[in-house]
């Protein structure tokens, strides 16, 4: 099969990535230089801990299987097993995290309640005041600056793989073929637009009825700790931004325990992981309404950064990088993504939400399995 595939970001790269395995041939179409949104934007987090029970969290843990094995043969990937530790602080977070550390999927996610000098054996950076905390042992990162061109290396030396970036595809031409604004036709036996939060144009007139929006967040980088964080870090407001906490200790939580009116006015839940060169990526901020701001607001990295200096029980390092970014997520959050045939031959794959980096490998999987490939 020739398989085409528009979009450079990591959903599109993982469904080159599985055509290229199973002895296809792709070429892959980026409207950039270089994949420049959400794929590279994010924590480069693999996260299971969080995932809703059922089809999400069945779709995690897929993922997380195969990206261990992507990383054993791409190690340009950093992909590292590191889990992730969410420190507790108050009785109501403590029984969140009692409640999910006791659920019936616990086994599976690797959750358990470990105590906070457990905690601190696990990650001894950090050394600030909490009662507990909440381990997830199947949690895992990558760093996602660099995993596109190192998937991109390995996919070129197959010899079945083409990358064609500067090129934005404005229309689809018979079956399974596209044109781009170069005026050249790409044809093969199937097109994937994994196109991100791009959802105008060619997007637009293939599904104007597209079930996706847009959500934009704010994160930023620091300069290296000098130490190692050996955990992701998440805090007790990541319980009310993910499905798996739901259930009646949350809402008592969040009946006696109101978030800070910062965090909720930007919908803030601390997420934060050591890059390779010793720098902390930490957000992050969800906004959901049009239109989007055009700069980024100095209230929410005050919070984060406090809350992080509150477990290292440390200054945070200076920030070197702060960026916002933008990602699609299915209206019907429930769905993992949205995969609908628009033409004959041709599929749009979008919508993953904040589950982008984490589910990719299973995402591509699950359409290639789909399609006969």
């Amino acid at each position: 099969m020739r398989v085409i595939v528009v979009g450079g970001g990591v959903v599109g790269t993982m469904h080159a990535w599985q055509a290229v395995q199973r002895g296809h041939e792709v070429v892959q179409i980026e409207r950039e230089a270089e994949a420049r949104g959400a794929s590279l934007r994010n924590f480069g987090q693999v996260w299971v801990s969080g995932r809703a029970r059922g089809e999400e969290l069945a779709t995690a843990l897929r993922a997380r299987t195969l990206w261990e094995a992507i990383g054993a043969e791409v190690p340009g990937l950093g992909f590292r097993a590191n889990g992730s530790l969410t420190p507790v602080r108050t009785a109501r977070e403590y029984a969140v995290a009692e409640a999910a550390a006791a659920g019936p999927d616990a086994a599976e996610r690797g959750h358990r309640l470990v105590t906070a000098a457990e905690a601190r054996a696990l990650n001894p950076a950090l050394r600030g005041e909490f009662e507990a905390a909440l381990w997830c042992e199947r949690d895992a990162a990558v760093e996602p600056r660099t995993a596109q061109l190192a998937l991109r290396e390995r996919l070129a030396a197959s010899g079945r793989y083409t990358f064609l970036p500067g090129r934005e595809v404005r229309e689809v031409v018979g079956t399974a073929a596209v044109r781009d604004d170069h005026g050249d036709v790409h044809r093969g036996d199937a097109v994937i637009l994994a196109t991100g939060a791009w959802l105008s144009g060619l997007v637009r007139e293939l599904a104007p009825e597209l079930p996706v929006r847009r959500v934009r967040l704010q994160m930023m980088q620091t300069e290296p700790l000098g130490e190692p964080l050996t955990t992701s870090v998440a805090d007790a407001d990541s319980f009310r931004y993910y499905p798996a906490y739901r259930g009646p200790a949350l809402d008592r939580l969040d009946a006696d325990q109101a978030q800070e009116p910062v965090a909720a006015a930007h919908h803030i839940q601390l997420l934060m992981v050591q890059r390779l060169d010793g720098g902390l990526t930490v957000g992050d901020t969800h906004e959901y309404e049009h239109p989007f701001a055009f700069d980024t607001t100095e209230e929410p990295y005050e919070h984060l950064a406090r809350v992080v200096e509150g477990f290292l029980g440390r200054p945070l390092p200076k920030v070197r990088r702060r960026w916002a970014g933008v990602y699609a997520q299915c209206t019907d959050t429930t769905r993992v993504v949205h995969r609908q045939q628009v033409r004959e031959g041709v599929w749009l794959v979008t919508g993953p939400g904040g589950r982008g980096m984490t589910c990719s490998p299973a995402i591509a999987e699950t359409t290639a399995n789909d399609l006969g490939w």
